[in-house]
């Protein structure tokens, strides 16, 4: 753990290039540790089952706008060059499985010199299974760019000079136990430790943690279960002040069918969201889990917490052509990828959760959903929707409409989504989107289709819109963007794209943008 603690406390600090690299590194460090000897554990496992997949990269991009600073008046042109390399590590046997992306970007602009930087991009996660079937450790970690203000400017690149944009990292590790006391129940010790850090230095940090012990069994009645939870989670903000939450919960559950399950919960929460000193509050929820068949799945829970309701739906269905699925929640949100008034960021995000039920296991997930997106020639960092970043607990109601069709030749993704938040803590005195608007509310609409021109060519047209408010007319923007591209293989391991790409800003600080990029891959 002294290892874990060293590391948290590196990358919750405002970090320079080379530090945010080695921060990076030590979830890479994860993936392919000992792999010789993990490689020993299941001898009786085919070869190619137990190989490490290593892929080097290098891309490079040129994006020619008329608009690099995104304002309305004095707009300047400009030619940005991107050089992006990368490597994608991923394991999925023995003790250690996981995914280890990361790509480092030098940013350098033609007319403006000054305005050149570096930024990273990071996706891993994974679990180390410690000891056999009880001692396990999960691991993950992102690096994305972020909005800092809903009601700031709003942009779709990262390659535009946005001062409302800065570089976001969120590192989480879970060490739990898992087993079964004898004949009379299953039980799970978890304890999670997030942290996230933003490099502006308006942004407010925060470190999450949360210990959580469950056990459950059968009673002598047939079809019926039990429950024992306790949680605990502390939250604290760098810039705000730290709050706490203990729950205490038994439930019931029934086997009404195979397919049909209900349930039932009861208990108390001690917090104090809404105070300074922790206040005891009553809490219940009840729901069930209805899977009628392999490709369908309904659940729905509702409750009451200190807060007042909380609910969490969800409807998922797959034919052999299409994807479909809806969530609606209403819960506490902490840390902007947790919740964080986050959406499902780029085009991968979204395919990732889409085939979720389809392939459980995170690993194959991440390699089949990476393979699709290559075939199809779909990028896999295209926004879908923006988010922002905030400085105290807050409330959020969200809910998330997606659906992927998946052709033969033509693939149509759609996402809308809609979300309503509102600060939770009311004590805190923190500076964010909640100092001036008691709720804001976002809306966002995403469309985007492939069509496969060739075995080799893919044309790819994307149409996205968000709506933000708050609390007066300054605080009303829009974001509207198109992007029309062609990708293509060029050589066996090299891939080049064109694309041109339109975006109309209508808020405070109104602008357009139209730019012309070109990109090159090479992987070895």
């Amino acid at each position: 753990m002294v290892t874990n603690s060293m590391f948290f406390m590196m990358c919750s600090r405002r970090t320079t290039l080379g530090l945010r690299l080695r921060c990076a590194s030590v979830a890479g460090v994860l993936v392919v540790a000992s792999v010789g000897v993990l490689g020993q554990d299941a001898p009786s496992e085919p070869g190619p089952a137990r190989a490490v997949s290593i892929v080097p990269r290098v891309s490079v991009t040129e994006t020619f706008t008329d608009n690099v600073r995104l304002v309305s008046t004095g707009r300047q042109s400009d030619q940005v060059t991107e050089l992006s390399p990368g490597v994608r590590i991923s394991r999925d046997a023995g003790r250690l499985k996981g995914v280890f992306d990361y790509a480092l970007s030098w940013v350098e602009y033609a007319q403006n010199a000054s305005l050149s930087r570096s930024q990273s991009a990071l996706n891993t996660f994974g679990t180390l299974e410690a000891v056999d079937n009880w001692l396990y450790l999960d691991f993950s970690g992102a690096i994305a760019q972020q909005s800092i203000s809903a009601f700031g400017t709003l942009s779709n690149d990262n390659v535009s000079r946005n001062g409302n944009k800065t570089e976001v990292s969120t590192y989480r590790v879970s060490p739990y136990l898992r087993g079964r006391l004898g004949d009379v129940a299953n039980y799970e010790a978890r304890y999670g430790r997030v942290v996230t850090h933003g490099d502006a230095a308006s942004v407010s940090g925060v470190a999450t943690s949360d210990a959580i012990v469950n056990f459950n069994g059968d009673s002598a009645f047939r079809n019926l279960g039990w429950s024992v939870d306790a949680n605990r989670q502390s939250i604290d903000y760098s810039a705000g002040r730290p709050t706490e939450a203990d729950r205490f919960d038994l439930g019931l559950s029934y086997s009404v069918t195979p397919q049909l399950g209900v349930f039932a919960n009861a208990g108390r929460e001690f917090s104090n969201y809404t105070s300074v000193e922790k206040q005891t509050y009553a809490t219940n929820s009840y729901g069930f889990n209805w899977t009628p068949s392999e490709t369908s799945k309904l659940s729905a829970l509702q409750g009451t917490r200190s807060f007042g309701e909380s609910h969490n739906w969800s409807f998922e269905h797959r034919t052999p052509r299409t994807v479909w699925r809806f969530t609606d929640s209403k819960d506490v949100s902490a840390t902007p990828n947790q919740t964080g008034i986050a959406s499902l960021g780029t085009t991968y995000d979204l395919f990732y959760s889409q085939f979720a039920s389809l392939i459980p296991n995170p690993i194959s997930r991440a390699q089949f959903v990476n393979a699709f997106l290559q075939a199809n020639r779909i990028n896999p960092n295209a926004p879908v929707t923006t988010s922002f970043l905030t400085s105290s607990v807050s409330l959020l109601r969200r809910q998330d409409l997606s659906f992927a069709l998946l052709g033969v030749r033509d693939t149509v993704t759609l996402i809308a989504t809609q979300s309503e938040s509102s600060r939770l803590d009311t004590v805190s005195t923190s500076f964010d989107d909640f100092t001036t608007a008691s709720v804001v509310r976002q809306h966002g609409l995403s469309v985007n289709y492939s069509h496969r021109l060739t075995p080799e060519y893919s044309l790819g047209i994307l149409v996205s819109q968000q709506i933000t408010s708050g609390g007066g007319n300054l605080q009303d923007a829009t974001l509207k963007f198109f992007n029309i591209s062609l990708t293509g293989k060029v050589r066996k391991n090299a891939t080049a794209s064109l694309g041109v790409r339109r975006a109309v800003y209508s808020g405070s600080a109104p602008y357009d943008e139209n730019a012309v990029v070109v990109n090159f891959v090479v992987q070895f």
